[in-house]
């Protein structure tokens, strides 16, 4: 049994409406993805951010989640980013060397920036993992994305 984030929606720091926010989906396994971006967005709206502050982009696959988000934080004047994607393992370790790729130039973007950007990517053995991932009984990573951007930026 998987443990899930505990939501608190407590962000005595923040002021909702007023926040930018950026969502960058991948579009690789979209079914997995569009559910991601979903939670992610709704819980935004659920507490207060005000819709024309979330801008959304979308990109090919979790690889091109860097570049993009390194551009929004750029060009779009946000506050934070949520990325969101899903890499599955296929026949060869392909998806390690991107699940790695990304964190670390996620990391090394948000730091060089001095914004959080939260890690919404699933990295799952198969299908199913990802859907128990994506709202299913293992959790919510869209909503828990969305989540842990707001308490990080709650905390600066």
């Amino acid at each position: 049994m998987g443990s899930s984030l505990i939501l608190d929606n407590n962000f005595d720091n923040l002021n909702l409406p007023s926040l930018r926010i950026g969502i960058i989906q991948a579009e690789w396994n979209s079914q997995i993805t569009d559910l991601l971006m979903m939670s992610c967005r709704n819980y935004f709206l659920e507490v207060g951010i005000d819709d024309k502050n979330i801008i959304t982009r979308k990109v090919p696959g979790s690889m091109e989640l860097v570049y993009a988000s390194n551009h929004m934080l750029i060009n779009h004047d946000v506050d934070g980013i949520v990325t969101l994607g899903c890499i599955i393992k296929g026949e060869t370790d392909h998806d390690k060397h991107i699940a790695n790729a990304v964190s670390n130039g996620l990391v090394s973007v948000s730091l060089s920036h001095n914004k959080p950007i939260s890690f919404g990517v699933l990295t799952t053995n198969n299908h199913n993992q990802a859907i128990s991932r994506a709202g299913g009984n293992k959790g919510d990573k869209g909503k828990e994305s969305a989540y842990t951007l707001l308490k990080m930026l709650d905390l600066v």
